[in-house]
């Protein structure tokens, strides 16, 4: 996702490379024992990454998944409660569904922090951990607004997370779903926001960042709700989140009411192109990312991307429902739990996003 090794997810290895290890090892095995001596085992290679397990974890919505240097995977989400930010971490994938769980901060308890929690996200920044994160007062959960928290402890479950405050956007209008990445030297901000005189909930945005808290210069509109599949319910595009391969910028966004109709939507830009130039992104004219009836697997979104423990194959992490019938409104039906699963790519270097998967089959299924 970006040039920074706290950020980025690892290229995965050219075909040429590939095959000159593996001539490499054949040349190996072609070399004859020497009598009475033992024969060096050809290396094994980077193990194949285990079978999900999923759902991942149980009642967890907007998942953002950071495999960090350290070897451990950190993971963090919207609990139900909306009303404090949790962190787990393991060293595989599979293992944050059964890790221990911290709370790192509270709600306050009045205010513009004291309630409506949303859309954590925990990224490693110049040696330091930062959560982005929406809040509002209990009463207006219009008002909310992107807020970071900053802890200088290279254990973030240790140390002591400062408020850095509110991310000042071009409007003090309903805010949320902040993410950020880095392009060739750059820092970026992208997130969700309704802007003023536009006929929607939300947009997509993205700006330069003059440190993590503080944006820098112009921000500008990437992409509005205009297609039908993302106004259903409500006119949104929320939850951005970046992906750089093959030469591309790839932007993931989910679309329309928090119910079987979320989608995922995509968004991609050339690497050398001007990325606060809305032309520079070309906006898929259909959902990448739908509902499906065959795995039972309703309302896929708000999505990241990790990579598994072999360090090459990428990983579609996102939010779905079992089921598709909710009583009132989806924000308070808790069940929209964390998945996973591998993400391919298709012959023209593009995201292969299939279909989310059906449930892990258990013992007496």
């Amino acid at each position: 996702m970006s040039r920074d090794r706290d950020h980025a997810l690892p290229e995965p290895p050219s075909r040429r490379l590939l095959l000159k290890g593996a001539a490499a090892a054949g040349a190996l095995v072609a070399v004859p024992a020497a009598p009475g001596v033992a024969q060096a085992a050809t290396p094994a290679g980077p193990p194949k990454p285990t079978p999900f397990v999923n759902p991942l974890v149980r009642n967890r919505a907007d998942p953002h998944i950071h495999r960090h240097k350290d070897g451990f995977y950190y993971f963090t989400a919207t609990a139900p409660e909306y009303d404090r930010i949790i962190l787990r971490r393991s060293r595989t994938l599979n293992g944050l569904g059964t890790a221990a769980e911290s709370v790192i901060w509270r709600a306050h308890p009045t205010g513009p922090m004291g309630a409506h929690i949303w859309a954590p996200e925990l990224h490693r920044i110049g040696g330091k951990w930062y959560i982005y994160f929406a809040s509002a007062p209990a009463e207006d959960v219009w008002a909310i607004r992107i807020w970071v928290l900053e802890n200088a402890h290279p254990n973030p479950f240790k140390g002591t997370w400062v408020e850095r405050g509110q991310v000042k956007t071009a409007w003090e209008t309903f805010s949320l779903d902040a993410t950020t990445f880095t392009h060739r030297g750059t820092r970026y901000l992208a997130w969700a926001q309704h802007e003023p005189g536009m006929d929607n909930n939300t947009g997509i945005f993205l700006s330069e960042m003059a440190n993590p808290w503080t944006l820098k210069g112009p921000q500008v509109r990437l992409s509005t709700p205009e297609y039908d599949w993302e106004c259903i319910g409500f006119k949104v595009n929320e939850g951005p989140y970046v992906l750089k391969r093959n030469g591309r910028l790839f932007m993931t966004y989910s679309a329309s009411a928090t119910d079987s109709n979320y989608c995922m939507g995509l968004l991609t830009a050339d690497a050398d192109s001007h990325l606060l130039d809305p032309m520079s992104w070309t906006k898929s004219p259909v959902p990448v990312f739908t509902s499906n009836d065959t795995t039972k697997q309703y309302g896929p979104g708000h999505n990241c991307f990790t990579v598994a423990e072999d360090g090459r194959t990428d990983v579609l992490v996102y939010h779905a429902r079992q089921y598709k019938e909710i009583n009132g409104d989806p924000l308070n039906d808790p069940n929209r739990h964390t998945r996973v699963q591998k993400l391919g790519w298709k012959p023209d270097g593009t995201p292969d996003f299939g279909i989310p998967v059906a449930d892990t089959a258990t013992a007496g299924d």
